[in-house]
């Protein structure tokens, strides 16, 4: 296995707005009032239509929140009130190289319901035991406890296929929950009926109609229904399908542009047809649901709501199958940044809880989000150019059309404390607190010894140190194997040799010495050596979250497992090897690396201690049954 340490320094925090031309964008956000003479955009992008500009300079992010009204599935009391559906938990959870335990994915479902979503997808219960527990688990916890100050429960949601079987393992899943929702889909275009499905529309409608009739008589009162491949679908069929499962008791249409195929006026086209050709649509709310294919995913999600959608399903930095969905930061900030333009529409999302949530979305998920990332990525908040930095320090407002305050993101810069070693627990703690970050006594007192060791090391222990080992610490599965000591030779005079102590979760310490072709592989080799369990190194990054000689390395690796013990379901139903994450942090390269290979590890042994005791339930359930017939 051989390593390649490679150190960059990525920039702070910053958004780098570009003034785009608008007869350029023009064809690809082109309404056509002349087939929906009823429709009239809220917004234009067209050049015959200038944007409205602003009588005045302020941040575009200063609109006064607005009281989020009553939650009641097929109807909005406040027609320019958009829910915001976040699916991070399941469309997000399905990206390649994105793994969480259920102990992770409730962790961020309680941030979710703090950030104020109004509906969590939890997950795909029939795929796995597992995800029919981790979506219970949210049920029974955030779907009933408020965490915000506002009182705000959210709605808990579990996908389903239009079968009996997977709805009743969603109704088992959510039903725990206050506000339960059942999501079923079937495909509607006829590329996938043809091959996919291999059914007829007759067939299709019937199935839809059923299942979603199935779900409500369990007792679930908000079912939404999915036209998957809405996007290229045949416009009759769409409306007759829709027009079905309302009838049936559907409370929500989700129309998806399951492959980011359209265009942003084609799909908001397309939801103003559904709204003005769907008999019933009055009494449901129309959702949007947009992949980012071909990048457009929240200029199409945009369009939707301009054309009346009051849903929007997003996830939080983008994340999904292949190119990813619709962002949920990006998404809300237009809204709130555009309001006046875009008709007033608002969402109950408290934005300051948006850096924190990307932040723990990509420590748990294992998905680091570019540098050049809207809203939340590394250089969002940062100026580079002489002109950009002379028109900040004379006025912000000048390149920055967000405060990163809304955010949630606040810079050591602006405040009177400097830590460093001297630094006492309250100044560490207070820090913290202002950077968003909540966590226990006990987590504290474990983040609060790793912080010594690197203040003794540093003069000066910046925001990012912090926060690299705040997720080292604190944003790691279940400890399994902890580096107890790590000892490495290499140069060019001779084999790379390491030798590494592991303790053990009972506390037995187990110590292994191995050779490689570097640093690293020797100590992974030393690691694999003790824990003996087969393991392939799929992907290795590194990066210093500070400049300087004594910047903190941050390491991230994805490895893969025996598929026999570790299979992964896409919601189609297909298996494919699952890959666990792991991120480490310190100041020695090595010791970064194997962090981060062990949180890996601990992540994959997790697992399969799950998916044995599973194993194991169900032969130990089968045996018995058999008995008893035996015994008949």
């Amino acid at each position: 296995m051989a390593s390649s340490l490679i150190l960059s320094s990525p920039k702070p925090l910053s958004i780098n707005p570009t003034t785009f031309r608008s007869h350029r964008l023009s064809t690809i956000f082109s309404f056509n009032p002349a087939r929906n003479p009823a429709f009239t955009p809220l917004f234009s992008l067209s050049s015959a239509t200038p944007l409205k500009p602003h009588s005045k300079s302020v941040f575009c992010c200063s609109a006064k929140p607005r009281t989020r009204p009553e939650y009641i599935p097929n109807h909005i009391p406040d027609p320019n009130y958009v829910r915001v559906f976040d699916t991070t938990l399941r469309d997000g959870e399905q990206s390649p190289g994105a793994t969480m335990t259920s102990a992770e994915k409730l962790v961020i479902a309680r941030q979710l319901s703090r950030l104020g979503v109004d509906i969590i997808e939890a997950g795909f219960p029939a795929s796995s035991p597992d995800d029919l527990d981790a979506v219970r688990s949210i049920a029974i916890e955030v779907g009933n406890n408020p965490i915000g100050a506002d009182g705000h429960i959210p709605v808990i949601c579990g996908l389903s296929r239009c079968n009996k079987r997977d709805i009743d393992a969603a109704w088992e899943a959510v039903k725990h929950a206050k506000k339960p929702r059942i999501h079923t889909f079937i495909a509607t275009s006829e590329i996938h009926m043809q091959h996919k499905l291999r059914k007829t529309k007759e067939e299709v409608v019937q199935i839809a109609s059923e299942m979603v009739a199935y779900a409500r008589s369990l007792g679930c009162p908000d079912v939404e229904f999915s036209p998957e491949d809405a996007g290229r679908s045949d416009r009759e069929f769409l409306y007759h399908i829709l027009e079905e499962v309302i009838k049936a008791g559907a409370t929500t249409l989700n129309i998806p542009d399951t492959v980011g195929y359209n265009l942003p006026g084609e799909f908001a086209n397309l939801i103003a047809d559904i709204k003005k050709n769907t008999k019933g649509i009055e009494n449901v709310i129309i959702s949007t649901h947009c992949q980012n294919d071909l990048g457009l995913a929240t200029a199409n999600t945009l369009g939707g709501v301009s054309a009346g959608a009051r849903q929007v399903e997003v996830t939080i930095n983008g994340i999904g199958e292949r190119a990813g969905n619709a962002s949920l930061e990006e998404v809300v900030l237009t809204i709130k940044c555009r309001q006046d333009e875009m008709g007033g529409v608002y969402t109950g999302i408290n934005t300051e809880h948006i850096m924190m949530s990307s932040k723990m979305v990509q420590e748990h998920s294992g998905l680091i989000v570019q540098p050049h990332k809207a809203i939340v990525g590394a250089n969002a908040f940062a100026h580079e150019s002489g002109i950009h930095q002379d028109g900040m320090l004379k006025h912000k407002e000048t390149y920055e059309i967000i405060s990163p305050e809304d955010i949630g993101l606040f810079r050591s810069n602006e405040y009177g404390i400097v830590l460093g070693k001297l630094s006492g627990r309250h100044a560490v703690k207070t820090r913290l607190t202002e950077l968003g970050y909540d966590i226990s006594d006990k987590e504290f007192e474990d983040f609060f010894k790793r912080y010594k060791e690197v203040a003794e090391k540093k003069k000066r222990v910046t925001d990012e140190d912090m926060e690299a080992l705040l997720s080292d610490e604190i944003f790691q599965p279940k400890v399994i194997w902890s580096l107890g000591e790590i000892q490495v030779t290499c140069g060019t005079l001779g084999l790379s040799t390491a030798t590494v102590k592991l303790v053990a979760s009972d506390g037995e310490e187990k110590i292994a010495c191995s050779v490689g072709t570097g640093p690293v592989d020797a100590a992974y080799n030393a690691i694999d050596s003790i824990v003996q369990v087969p393991t392939v190194l799929k992907e290795y990054s590194m990066n210093s979250v500070t400049e300087g000689i004594d910047a903190i390395a941050t390491t991230r690796v994805v490895i893969g497992g025996d598929s026999s013990i570790t299979p992964k379901h896409t919601s189609n139903r297909e298996t494919f090897n699952r890959t666990f994450s792991g991120s480490g942090a310190a100041m020695d390269i090595v010791v970064s690396s194997v962090r981060a290979y062990l949180s890996a590890l601990n992540k994959m042994l997790s697992f399969v201690t799950v998916v044995k005791a599973t194993r194991e339930s169900s032969e130990s359930s089968k045996t018995y049954h058999n008995s008893e017939q035996n015994s008949e």
